[in-house]
């Protein structure tokens, strides 16, 4: 009984700690957007700040299936120890960076940092709550990705305008240190840690694998035109690396990216589904402030403020998500938020051509409901049918399932729109913008459709209401 208390009253701060460190590796994925010039004006490498992006989403995306290995192998404290260990030294020297590519490599060591606490924050968070109460826990940590989306952008811009650019990293110290404190205070891991083989050859081959594809999405008509030898050396080679990294696995002791995870139903098709939240959720926070600006002659603030809609549904229906698959299951509950993204997408399509702010919003917040109800029942599902030892891998294969999604909607999306763009009159022109936006619009509907279709394959989960896998004291 007194365990229990104990766990109450540190979920709490627990869960505090874990959302701040997700709002700081989410909104440094974005807060640069709106710094870019006065970075360019002051470090110089007008052609490099691309980069700035693109490494920090590869280090973080290359390297969540390894730290997600050791979450199951040594705990998850330690592992969200160096996560938030190595993002506060990464920002401390992108700070002081002297030149743009010392700012690009101390991105990169954020990125690596972004990597750890991705799945752990995930995979803590299951350990401490039950099924009942995971649902709302999982909402507030996926609505973080929803808020930093439009939080970022302008809080970059106040800071390069008033402040200095540097200033968006030095406030991610004292931020950094608070998470830490929390997390070493409230959180007592009882983890049995077990002498194990680290798969050191299925990490090199799975990372640099990761690498060259998710470069190759990033920089896909981009950075290099697709049918370009970069392009398709990075597809080439990642695709082999892959079948190698299959075909050493499965001789490994201890895989890194067990078989299972392939062969397991219920991981596939929620990890399909994150995908699909990810290529989703990138193209309306990508492209809708845009649209907005361009087209309704919307300021920064207010194109902002409608695809906040989205970031205040998605909590309010995850926070509810737990009612409704104690009632119809994981899978159902997951359909009906699928297809109200595919609602608010369609939506989209429909109001875009009045470029309308109220209309946009409302369609914006339409999606957020959705995905409140996909993301948090998905999530739950998958590590609700496996033990606590495999938690950590079935969290992060579909956390590296949606920053896929993310990458590969970017690169995707972006080629649309710009091909719609220069083939309307180019981007000066409203009305081209606006072709180009109705057509990435259309693309998420699409990617909403594909959603449908794999949350309705989700199996079955049994539901027992289960205590805490792991004590919080």
């Amino acid at each position: 009984m007194a365990n229990q208390i104990g766990l109450r009253s540190a979920r709490g701060p627990i869960l505090l700690s874990l959302m701040l460190s997700l709002f700081l590796i989410a909104i440094d994925s974005t807060i640069l957007a709106t710094a870019v010039p006065t970075i360019v004006s002051d470090l110089g490498g007008f052609a490099q700040f691309p980069w700035l992006f693109s490494v920090y989403l590869l280090a973080q995306a290359a390297s969540v299936p390894v730290y997600a290995k050791l979450c199951d192998t040594v705990g998850r404290k330690p592992v969200m120890i160096v996560g938030i260990g190595l993002f506060l030294v990464g920002s401390i020297a992108c700070a002081v960076a002297w030149n743009m590519t010392a700012l690009i490599v101390f991105r990169a060591v954020q990125g690596l940092g972004a990597g750890a606490i991705t799945p752990t924050s995930m995979t803590i968070a299951g350990d401490i709550y039950t099924v009942r109460e995971r649902a709302q826990a999982q909402a507030y940590l996926s609505s973080v990705w929803a808020i930093s989306s439009v939080a970022g952008p302008t809080l970059g811009g106040l800071f390069a305008q008033f402040v200095s650019w540097r200033w968006i990293f030095w406030v991610n110290v004292p931020l950094c240190v608070l998470a830490l404190f929390m997390l070493l205070r409230n959180y007592r891991e009882s983890f049995q840690r077990h002498s194990r083989r680290i798969d050191v050859g299925g990490a090199v081959l799975l990372t640099t694998a990761l690498v060259l594809l998710v470069l190759g999405a990033l920089e896909g008509g981009q950075g290099w035109a697709w049918d370009s030898w970069q392009s398709i050396g990075c597809f080439a080679v990642g695709g082999v690396l892959l079948v190698v990294f299959a075909m050493v696995e499965r001789r490994a002791a201890d895989p890194v990216l067990a078989p299972w995870v392939f062969t397991s139903r219920i991981v596939v098709t929620t990890s399909l589904a994150a995908l699909g939240v990810g290529a989703a959720l990138i193209g309306l926070t990508s492209f809708v402030p845009t649209f907005l600006e361009s087209t309704a002659g919307a300021t920064p603030l207010l194109a902002g403020l409608a695809v906040a809609a989205l970031s205040l549904g998605w909590p309010l229906s995850g926070s509810i998500a737990g009612r409704f698959y104690l009632r119809i299951g994981f899978r159902w509950t997951a359909v009906i938020g699928a297809t109200l993204v595919l609602i608010g997408a369609v939506l989209m399509v429909v109001f875009a051509p009045a470029a309308s702010l109220a209309l946009t919003a409302i369609a914006c917040f339409v999606v957020g409901v959705g995905l409140g109800l996909v993301v948090n029942p998905s999530l739950i599902a998958a590590q609700s049918s496996v033990d606590l030892r495999r938690r950590g891998v079935v969290s992060g294969t579909s956390m590296l399932a949606r920053a896929v999604g993310s990458s590969v909607g970017v690169a995707v999306y972006g080629a649309i729109a710009n091909a719609v763009i220069a083939a309307s009159g180019g981007e000066q022109r409203p009305a081209a913008v606006q072709a180009g936006s109705i057509a990435v619009f259309v693309g998420v509907a699409l990617s909403a459709a594909l959603l449908v279709v794999c949350t309705a394959l989700i199996p079955p989960v049994p539901i027992a209401d289960e205590p805490p896998a792991q004590p919080a004291t």
